[in-house]
């Protein structure tokens, strides 16, 4: 009897030690989606493009979760774009405007798609202005899938929207631009 209590209570230790092993393992994960996506919320209607810089200077660890200042600035802007912070520096870390060009059949689409996958392999997200059923949305590239296409998230309030055919809507919208950034060496 004493035996098997032993067994039983090695048992139950062990499980006890792997699990907070296996959750502080997950608790250290830095996952972009669970991380910042999901504890991150669109404030206005008509603030994606601050919203989606903002999850990438929370994606950086440049701000803290609860940072919300570049919406409360904007709020229902309807008159910005991505040129409000084109080669402009929020935390360390410097934005840029890229593939501003006419939406038309000579818009460099193999470029774009070349640029975006190179910022993915890199480790970075990219913000890219969408056009869906409601008009353009901004969202953030977040990885490229084994068949080749994009992943994007997007948020309005605290709905995420998860697009899995983003060069499908870019091609037939005939192109779109997008926002990149640098992070210093030191971040």
């Amino acid at each position: 009897m004493k035996k098997m209590l032993f067994i039983l209570v090695l048992l139950i230790t062990t499980s006890v030690i792997f699990h907070a092993n296996a959750q502080t393992k997950n608790n250290n994960d830095y996952d972009f989606f669970d991380t910042v996506v999901n504890n991150h919320n669109q404030i206005f209607p008509v603030s994606g493009i601050p919203s989606a810089i903002e999850m990438v200077l929370k994606y950086c660890k440049a701000v803290d979760f609860n940072f919300y200042d570049l919406q409360l600035k904007w709020q229902n802007k309807t008159d910005g774009s991505f040129r409000d912070f084109d080669k402009k520096e929020l935390y360390g870390i410097t934005f840029s405007q890229e593939f501003n060009l006419p939406r038309d059949e000579s818009f460099p689409m193999d470029s774009l798609f070349q640029t975006i996958e190179n910022e993915l392999k890199s480790g970075k997200k990219v913000i890219i202005a969408l056009q869906v059923e409601t008009g353009w949305s901004i969202f953030l590239v977040y990885k490229k899938t084994p068949d080749g296409e994009f992943v994007s998230y997007s948020k309005q309030g605290s709905h995420t929207t998860i697009l899995r055919n983003t060069k499908e809507i870019v091609k037939k919208s005939n192109g779109t631009e997008i926002m990149t950034y640098s992070i210093p060496p030191h971040m």
